[in-house]
């Protein structure tokens, strides 16, 4: 759970970078699983989910790719255990300011080596706003993530801003001169450690140039009677309760 210096700095900062979540036996076991899952999964399907606006200039010249799987659950019983898990749930339930936590997606990002796509700054409201905004990510780290990774980078106390408009050509995204990666707080991190953040938060992550792959997960969460604005985004478990109940009972 966050002491309350760790709650405050998230309300403040709209993230908060907490250390060790997993041990570095679970983190290992974990990063062997979802590259087990994603080799899968490309034997079967295209799994690049590189924004167009990555390569077009505004990140990279150079072509890159961005490995990707929405809602690991139905893909491996390890990942169906861990979003229940309570180191994640509770300071979940912690920053929403609710008992209840309800999922709304999940996916894998393997970012390969020498070539890790990279995203341009942008928030994630755009995609799925909310009415009351209570909706926040977690960004699980299962290896090492230095900078030279392509680690994520946040804008502190942008979550204070709203929801901004975003470029819509090539992945919602925010005007790179206005909001350029450079300028924006790195968050580098060990395998175990994991990003809380709004999904008002500018945040993105630069390419991954080392000889080795950056492996994330990603799970979305809201309080449950925080309404969707627009019916938009669906996945197959969302909706799932993570901890507590739903109140509305839909």
């Amino acid at each position: 759970m966050l002491s309350q210096d760790q709650l405050d700095f998230f309300n403040d900062n709209g993230y908060i970078h907490v250390k060790g979540l997993l041990s570095k036996e679970e983190a290992a076991m974990y990063c062997q699983e979802e590259h087990e899952v994603i080799q899968r999964q490309r034997a079967i399907q295209a799994v690049n989910a590189t924004w167009a606006s990555a390569n077009e200039a505004v990140m990279t010249k150079e072509k890159t790719e961005l490995w990707h799987c929405h809602d690991a659950q139905f893909q491996s019983a390890l990942f169906g255990k861990l979003l229940y898990d309570e180191r994640i749930t509770g300071i979940a339930s912690q920053i929403i300011g609710s008992p209840n936590v309800q999922l709304h997606h999940n996916k894998m990002f393997i970012k390969p080596p020498t070539k890790g796509s990279p995203f341009p700054m942008h928030q994630d409201a755009p995609f799925f706003p909310h009415d009351k905004h209570s909706m926040i990510a977690v960004t699980i780290h299962f290896d090492d993530a230095p900078e030279e990774k392509g680690c994520l980078r946040c804008v502190p106390g942008s979550h204070k801003l709203g929801m901004l408009e975003h470029i819509k050509e090539g992945g919602h995204h925010l005007p790179v001169t206005d909001y350029p990666l450079e300028d924006a707080v790195i968050l580098p991190a060990e395998a175990g450690d994991a990003v809380f953040f709004s999904y008002l938060t500018i945040h993105g992550s630069g390419v991954n140039i080392s000889d080795e792959p950056r492996t994330t997960w990603l799970i979305q969460m809201r309080d449950p009677e925080d309404l969707p604005s627009i019916d938009t985004h669906k996945s197959r478990g969302q909706g799932t309760m993570l901890r507590g109940y739903n109140p509305l009972g839909n």
